[in-house]
Formats: C-alpha cells, sequence, structure tokens
C-alpha cells in the first residue's frame, strides 16, 4: 500500500513537471511569434515611415537622361572649332610638320609643295620633267608670298638677311654647303622641317637634325617681303 502511494505521488511530480516543461516551452514560442509580429510591425512602421515621392525620382532621372543624350544647343553655326573647319592638307601637313592642325594655316604653301612633289632633281631645270634647288625655292616664293628671287642659291643667300637657326619661321630660305660655299637651298617650313629639291629624290621635305643636312648647314636667310611680315 505504502508502495502504491509512492508511485502514485512520484507520477503526480513527473506529470506536474512535464505539464511545467510544455508550458514553458508553449510560453517561450509564443512570445517569439509575439515579437517576430512585434518586429514585423516596427520594420513596417519604418518602411512606412520612408516617404517615396515619384515626381522627385522622375525629375532626377529625367534630369540625368538629359545631360546624357540632349546635345547641347547651337547657338552660332558659324562658331565652328578649327578642326572641323581645316582641309586634308591641313590634317597632312601637321602630321609631316609635328604641329597642331590649327597651327598648319598655310594652304596655299602645302598645295604647292603637293603640286611639285617627288618632282626629279635636273641641274639647270625649272619645269615638272625636272627642276633644280634654287629654281624651286625661287618658284614656291613666287607662287606663295608673291616675291621674285634670284636664280642661284648663292645669289639668294646673299640677297637676304642671315637669321639664327633658332629664329627661323615658315618662308624663310635655308642653305647648305654641299659642294664648295653655298651649294645648296630649301625653303623652311616649321619644327626643323623644309622644303627642297634634292638630288637624290627630288622634290621632297627633310629635317634640319637629319646628320647629312646640320654638317653641311651654313645658316638662315629672310627675304624682304618675309621681314615686312615679322
Amino acid at each position: 500500500m505504502k508502495h502504491l502511494l509512492f508511485v502514485s505521488v512520484a507520477l503526480g511530480i513527473f506529470s506536474g513537471t512535464t505539464i511545467s516543461a510544455t508550458a514553458q516551452t508553449s510560453a517561450k514560442s509564443k512570445a517569439k511569434r509575439s515579437n517576430s509580429r512585434t518586429a514585423k510591425k516596427k520594420s513596417e512602421k519604418f518602411i512606412e515611415s520612408i516617404a517615396i515621392m515619384p515626381e522627385a525620382t522622375a525629375t532626377v532621372l529625367s534630369a540625368s537622361k538629359a545631360e546624357i543624350t540632349d546635345p547641347l544647343p547651337v547657338t552660332d553655326q558659324g562658331n565652328k572649332s578649327a578642326i572641323e573647319e581645316s582641309s586634308s592638307l591641313q590634317f597632312k601637313y601637321a602630321q609631316l610638320l609635328n604641329m597642331d592642325v590649327e597651327a598648319a594655316t598655310n594652304t596655299d604653301l602645302y598645295g604647292f609643295i603637293e603640286k611639285w612633289w617627288a618632282t626629279p632633281y635636273r641641274y639647270g631645270g625649272a619645269t615638272k620633267d625636272g627642276i633644280d634647288c634654287s629654281a624651286y625655292s625661287g618658284t614656291l616664293v613666287h607662287d606663295v608670298y608673291g616675291t621674285v628671287l634670284s636664280r642661284t642659291a648663292r645669289s639668294q643667300y646673299q640677297e637676304c638677311d642671315k637669321i639664327k637657326k633658332e629664329n627661323l619661321r615658315e618662308g624663310d630660305l635655308v642653305f647648305f654647303k654641299t659642294r664648295r660655299g653655298v651649294s645648296h637651298v630649301g625653303v623652311y617650313l616649321a619644327n626643323g622641317y623644309f622644303t627642297h629639291a634634292s638630288t637624290s629624290s627630288g622634290v621632297m621635305i627633310s629635317s634640319l637634325d637629319e646628320v647629312y643636312y646640320s654638317k653641311r648647314y651654313i645658316g638662315g636667310g629672310r627675304i624682304a617681303a618675309n621681314t615686312a611680315q615679322q
């Protein structure tokens, strides 16, 4: 009898413990769900508190799109850049002479060189069949700058004002000693380049820095008309 009573009491205690544990677990679950709902509500309130303004957003997007796609207003059709207005000759000679396109403006000069380019050298010649250096320089200065020069390189040197190498500018003459005394002449272009009728390749462009010409360079000369333009 005592044994049965002990078992009953034990079962009662165990049952109470189980019920208590179950109740605690249930209470924790309810608390978690409650907390989750509270957090969700807070999150919803937080999200709802962020004001979304469609009109402002559209305005920003519209402005960004305008910056990318809308061309600038053209107020003056005549105000084009120098590059847009440059001819193919200007592009070509800007590259040949290592200068900005905007600075390559003398298309009469470039056109003259193009017309005579690769004409063979002929001593005493003055035509497209063959031309020597002084005839080429004289023809160029006459056709481009409107000035008449003497016929030989030596006489051209004598009638020019002498110019230092660092002061050379377009249209000046450059003289060389390829034989005795002044024996070769060319017309200065820019950045150390000059055009001339060479004995080996005819009409061409060379550099004063080339070894052959730097060793034989005598000096530069400026004709009277070019001096007046200074």
